[in-house]
């Protein structure tokens, strides 16, 4: 386990982006694997899948990993108090805050509008989709993540972080895969959406 660790600690210094981009890919395949396997709800006739699975890699990869990468600069780089140190209680309340208030209420659109779209279907399904689930996905959320982000950035390494949210990730990506495939539309069903990623 130290040796992969290690792997992955070098990769990401020598090839951060696509390291990210693997990972996150990797990670979302895991998670609609996970809810597919598990709580198979929406799957037609109980048959896994595997274009469902391939457009929640693609996503990760292709999409998510990148905006969230820079997100997490911008958060780390620009927001906090100057005078401040950067561990500070208030700095990493801002930052939790400001990830929340900002970053998550777009995420959940950005997931539902271009999934929808990647299974081929117009915008008005993508825009009825964000309607019939934005709330909600915000609401749980906002349960989940916070916490996990205040004890990110407060005990983990910096180098560290975006391991310990693709963790979680993991457990996240399938409760959304679950949640996603009771579509209104029974014939079409959506992976997962990939949750922050700070540096």
């Amino acid at each position: 386990m130290s040796s992969l660790l290690k792997f992955y600690t070098s990769s990401l210094q020598k090839n951060p982006k696509t390291t990210n981009a693997i990972m996150t890919g990797s990670l979302f395949g895991i998670g609609d694997a996970v809810a597919q396997i598990y709580f198979p709800a929406g799957s037609s006739q109980g048959k896994y899948d595997t274009a469902r699975t391939l457009r929640a890699v693609a996503f990760g990869s292709l999409v998510f990993s990148f905006i969230g990468d820079k997100w997490y600069k911008i958060l780390n780089t620009r927001i906090g108090f100057k005078d401040r140190p950067a561990t500070h209680w208030s700095n990493l309340l801002l930052r939790v805050g400001t990830d929340q208030a900002v970053f998550a209420p777009l995420a959940a659109p950005l997931y539902f509008g271009v999934l929808t779209l990647m299974e081929g279907r117009p915008l008005s399904a993508a825009r009825r989709k964000i309607s019939d689930n934005w709330w909600e996905t915000l609401k749980t959320n906002w349960m989940v993540w916070p916490w996990v982000q205040l004890a990110n950035f407060s005990l983990v390494p910096v180098q560290h972080r975006l391991l310990t949210v693709n963790v979680v990730a993991i457990f996240w990506n399938t409760y959304l895969s679950f949640r996603n495939a009771k579509t209104t539309d029974p014939s079409h069903k959506l992976p997962v959406q990939y949750p922050p990623m700070p540096e």
